[in-house]
């Protein structure tokens, strides 16, 4: 049976653009164990580029975690869920650079997007911002 993991993802920057990161948790849905952590440093940018990061970054470690695993992403920028969806164009040139980033990296992993309102986004929005305040990246 394939595995089902959770990705929390966020991203943020301070000014818009300014300095920015992103930052996501890996959850067993079914224990509810968070079973890591990883905040990325963006440098300046926008707060959408900052949120596809932390979704990438998310991405990137689950798939450490296990590479067959069937994702489900949460994330409360219904700009970056509806793109991945294909169900909104993507015009800025650095997103669409990383979501066709993101396309390949998912390419043959099943996978579904979701929006969750900011509140229940709290655990990756503070990957994000621990990564905006020390401006480096972790991973644990």
């Amino acid at each position: 049976m394939t595995r089902e993991l959770l990705i929390e993802a966020d991203g943020g920057s301070r000014g818009n653009p300014g300095p920015a990161a992103g930052g996501a948790v890996v959850i067993d849905p079914a224990s509810g164990e968070v079973l890591a952590e990883v905040g990325v440093w963006v440098g300046v940018a926008t707060n959408n580029v900052a949120e596809y990061s932390g979704m990438l970054a998310g991405v990137r470690r689950a798939l450490e975690l296990d590479p067959d695993a069937q994702l489900t992403i949460r994330m409360d920028s219904k700009l970056v869920v509806e793109q991945m969806m294909g169900r909104w164009k993507i015009k800025h040139p650095a997103m669409a650079e990383l979501a066709a980033e993101a396309r390949q990296v998912l390419s043959g992993t099943p996978v579904r997007f979701e929006w969750v309102p900011r509140l229940q986004n709290s655990r990756a929005d503070a990957c994000a911002n621990q990564a905006m305040d020390a401006r480096a990246s972790f991973s644990r």
